[in-house]
């Protein structure tokens, strides 16, 4: 007697299907700017380089020096559009070097609002800008907000509550009337370089080197928030 045959219907089911394997966190190359009154090579900009880097898992943070600042002599700064061929040719360069590595521009004081600048360029595309210190107030006291309004890329600001050039409620007005994604870490009792005074810190039970932590901290997670969202 022949076997019998077995019915394929009632085979066992097919093992499922295996979940797919993690993203890989991105690894972005940052474009960081100086401020007016000091070179790339300052103890600040070296100090944020280096935290920048390791939180963002960075393929590198790209630091330059504006033409004025290049030969070593301090003098005072252009005004900020006479810096945007300049600053656009280092990002140029960096995109270039790292096709397929999303592109951040992030900039202290001075250097903030040239990437912001600089982020409106169709040459290449930016996947967000990360404003250090933010001069929102000009010399003269005017609030300084047409380069934030134009933005479309997704922006993050970083504010010591008692920095003069940018008042914390001046800029709300202004991130309220913002057209792109745009965020505020404020480092409470820090000045316009996030510096924080002793006293303040004690009161406090805080520290310094946490404090700017937590704000580097911030600034990855609004940095990943972008990659996801620009890829979704």
């Amino acid at each position: 007697m022949a076997p019998k045959r077995r019915r394929t219907d009632e085979s066992s089911p097919a093992p499922a299907t295996p979940p797919p394997p993690p993203l890989r966190k991105r690894q972005p190359v940052v474009v960081f700017a100086h401020g007016a009154g000091a070179p790339s090579s300052s103890d600040w900009m070296v100090h944020w380089k280096k935290m920048v880097q390791d939180a963002l898992d960075a393929v590198e943070v790209v630091t330059f020096d504006y033409p004025y600042m290049s030969d070593g002599k301090r003098r005072a700064p252009p005004k900020a559009e006479k810096l945007v061929d300049h600053h656009l040719s280092i990002v140029k360069d960096a995109a270039g070097k790292y096709q397929g590595h999303p592109l951040i521009l992030m900039g202290k004081s001075m250097g903030s609002r040239v990437s912001c600048m600089v982020a409106s360029s169709d040459e290449f595309d930016v996947s967000a800008v990360v404003c250090l210190g933010y001069p929102l107030k000009g010399m003269n006291g005017a609030v300084r907000d047409e380069t934030l309004l134009q933005l479309k890329v997704p922006t993050m600001f970083v504010q010591g509550s008692k920095d003069g050039l940018c008042p914390l409620d001046r800029l709300e007005s202004t991130r309220k009337k913002m057209t792109c994604k745009n965020e505020l870490h404020v480092i409470d009792g820090g000045d316009h370089s996030f510096k924080i005074g002793k006293k303040y810190l004690e009161s406090r039970g805080l520290n310094q080197h946490d404090v700017e932590m937590e704000a580097v901290k911030a600034i990855s997670q609004f940095v990943q928030n972008s990659f996801t969202e620009s890829s979704a």
